[in-house]
């Protein structure tokens, strides 16, 4: 078998495999035998969703939603081991969350009221849940907010609460609460909880029945009064408490207490008062595993995507921790599934699968509380909704098979286009070493398979655009230049900025038929392979590049241009207004100008162009002013906002009398490694699995463990 990537939390599989003594699971305020299924052979993975990780990862909820049509159970984890298991409702939606640092918002016996909050709230960073209680006798909703990390944090989002949502709030003051309570005992049963649970609300104060581990497994129940964020604030509260119910022996609860706060969660549907169960983890170290059914767990927050295994909840820097544990092999069956098209050639998802593998195992304990996340930093990974009997097939058929260089699994990078070519190291991370080097990737153009060609168009106003061929209708004759003409088929045919539909960007313009327009070029649409971005302002570059580089960013910008590539063709400088444009590596400018496909790009100034004289000089020159066609025949006259420039070989350009920068590049991705698409071309020409990997990984072997 291959190496283990199980890490020091791992707590679920080891004791269901076990003949140990079995936990006892409460069913209906019962006791019963939890049904353990067996753990599946191989070694497994953790997979962080949700976590806050600092600069590593950091993806945070309030709580999640979960469910599955199948029976499941709950148990608490504590360093010795399971101390508690419940059972939870089959397909029906639970709610989970950690105990820290919260806003209690506030709390109304108007639902109407409550929800408004909950709504102004779920678009900020203050993310809210509501609650359903009983307080003196009468059904009261409360609007939590968090979690935060510190109390400082928390104190500082009820001030932003205040100013933000106080016209909703009549009259209340959001205040910050903690993870401190105070236990009213311990008690046989459920309902015997309850009902001294009951006994205190009646007296308008908050308390929880809570299910509490032990060292024998069978879950005890106890009542907490108070969430205060300090020994003072529980102090008070206690003393009130007192007051009103001197019956009661109250007793500060110790922070590692094994615990699950139970509540009702009615934030799941804010145009009636439904509510859930809702499971709040408590306790230091405290985690709570679900154990997977059949079926999968789905996760709401994910997309409402279902995932095989087991999961973890449990508070990590102040925040609701999630952690998906499976099977190494079955992870894959999604993994490959999500970042490759299933109908795919075989040899293309084995090669997939084999570099998946090998890029998970090689991450160890990267992300601490997991080996791997759920999204691109790591590979993608959607769950069972992923997969597919290719996939599966594939994944199967290399089982166990990794990449090595030495004695050593490789870290098998890969990316979705590399444009032609990949990435050599030193273009992306400074990285260098003899695994990867810039090779052919001939197959990267297929992407193109099946895509629209657009036309660059001029309008009557000077203004150019891109209009999908499809839309459109060549006309006979041609302009005084030489260039083409042409009409739309349809009435309100948009004219995109760039060769691409995008929904979030206004058109450029709507034509209709009949209307007819100039014909610059024709390109292909922008995609995986080659692409287009842009045309950006002066100030729209400034403000992609503040925080970005490591160099003073200019206040305006009038030249920008490549400097420096890599064996590739990589930008491995840009210079602003002459300046270089500083990066800690070179594929950090994808970021640096808004997120680019590659750093296989070209950058076009809208608003220069170059001419050559006839004794070779050139001359740069800026603007249309002369608002002129210039072609190879001659000048021809033309009033609008540009010009356009035609060389030699009558390819045309418009040039703006605005400045713009426009980018221009191939490839999707950092180009380092495996090209997927690339793989898929060398398996459409006959090449297998082991040739594709060996053709994009370097000095490796490929060995089965």
């Amino acid at each position: 078998m291959y190496r283990t990537i199980k890490s020091r939390y791992h707590y679920t599989h080891w004791l269901k495999g076990a003949k140990l003594a079995v936990a006892a699971v409460l069913v209906a305020g019962s006791l019963c035998i939890p049904s353990f299924a067996d753990a599946a052979d191989g070694d497994t993975i953790r997979v962080a969703m949700f976590a806050d990780l600092g600069s590593t990862y950091k993806s945070t909820a309030p709580a999640v939603t979960m469910q599955t049509a199948g029976s499941w159970t709950a148990g608490m984890v504590g360093p010795s081991g399971y101390e508690a298991w419940i059972s939870l409702p089959s397909a029906a939606q639970v709610r989970f969350s950690v105990d820290g640092y919260r806003v209690k918002v506030m709390e109304t016996a108007k639902f109407s009221e409550a929800a408004a909050v909950v709504k102004a709230l779920q678009s900020t960073a203050d993310k809210p849940i509501l609650y359903s209680a009983s307080k003196s006798g009468n059904t009261v909703y409360q609007v939590y907010a968090g979690n935060y990390s510190t109390l400082s944090l928390a104190e500082a989002a009820a001030t932003r609460i205040t100013q933000s949502s106080g016209s909703l709030l009549n009259g209340q003051k959001p205040a910050a609460k903690g993870s401190k309570h105070s236990s009213a005992g311990i008690y046989a049963s459920k309902a015997a909880a309850d009902k001294m649970g009951d006994s205190i609300t009646a007296e308008g104060f908050d308390a929880y029945t809570v299910i509490q581990g032990t060292s024998s497994g069978k879950p005890e129940y106890a009542v907490w009064i108070g969430e205060e964020s300090s020994d003072a604030a529980l102090a008070a509260l206690e003393k009130s408490v007192k007051q009103k119910l001197p019956q009661l022996a109250l007793t500060s609860v110790a922070a590692n207490t094994k615990a699950i706060i139970t509540r009702k969660d009615a934030t799941l549907n804010l145009t009636s008062p439904a509510v859930v169960d809702h499971y709040i983890v408590s306790g230091s170290d405290t985690k709570l595993v679900l154990d997977g059914a059949d079926t999968g767990i789905q996760v709401t927050e994910r997309s409402e995507r279902t995932y095989r295994g087991d999961f973890e909840l449990s508070a990590h820097n102040g925040q609701l921790a999630l952690v998906n544990e499976l099977p190494l092999e079955q992870y894959l069956y999604s993994v490959v599934g999500t970042e490759v098209y299933t109908s795919w050639p075989q040899e293309t998802l084995k090669a997939q699968a084999v570099a998946a593998r090998s890029y998970a195992l090689y991450q160890g304990d990267r992300f601490t509380i997991a080996n791997v996340v759920d999204t691109t930093l790591s590979q993608a990974y959607n769950g069972i909704g992923a997969e597919n009997g290719n996939v599966t097939k594939a994944v199967d058929a290399t089982a166990g098979e990794v990449l090595k260089s030495g004695d050593k699994i490789i870290e098998a990078i890969f990316s979705s286009n590399a444009g032609g070519v990949t990435a050599d190291p030193s273009e992306v991370w400074n990285g260098g070493g003899n695994l990867f080097a810039s090779v052919e990737s001939s197959g990267d153009k297929s992407a193109q398979k099946g895509t629209y060609e657009w036309y660059h168009v001029l309008l009557a106003d000077g203004k150019t655009g891109y209009v999908r061929e499809d839309n459109t209708k060549l006309l006979e004759g041609t302009t005084a230049a030489g260039l083409p003409k042409l009409t739309v088929t349809a009435q309100n045919t948009n004219v995109r900025k760039i060769p691409l539909i995008q929904s979030s960007v206004n058109p450029v313009t709507q034509l209709n038929p009949g209307t007819e327009v100039v014909v610059l070029g024709k390109v292909n649409e922008s995609g995986s392979y080659s692409w287009m971005r842009g045309p950006f302002t002066s100030s729209e570059v400034v403000a992609m590049l503040q925080g970005k580089v490591t160099t003073t960013v200019p206040s305006a910008i009038t030249s920008l241009e490549v400097t420096k590539r890599g064996p590739s063709g990589r930008a491995l400088e840009v210079q602003a207004n002459g300046q270089v444009l500083g990066v800690k590596y070179g594929d950090a400018y994808r970021t640096a100008f808004g997120s680019l496909p590659s750093t296989l790009f070209d950058i076009t100034d809208t608003g220069s162009y170059t001419v050559l004289g006839a004794n070779g000089q050139t001359a740069s020159k800026n603007g249309s002013g002369g608002a002129s066609v210039i072609s190879s025949s001659g000048t021809s006259s033309y009033s609008g906002t540009s010009m356009v420039v035609m060389n030699g070989d009558n390819d045309a350009r418009a040039v703006t009398k605005t400045q713009f920068f426009l980018f221009n590049g191939q490839g999707y991705g950092h180009g380092l490694g495996l090209s997927q698409w690339g793989a898929k071309g060398m398996a459409d020409e006959g090449y297998d699995y082991q040739s594709i990997l060996k053709h994009y990984y370097q000095n490796v072997t490929i060995v089965k463990e």
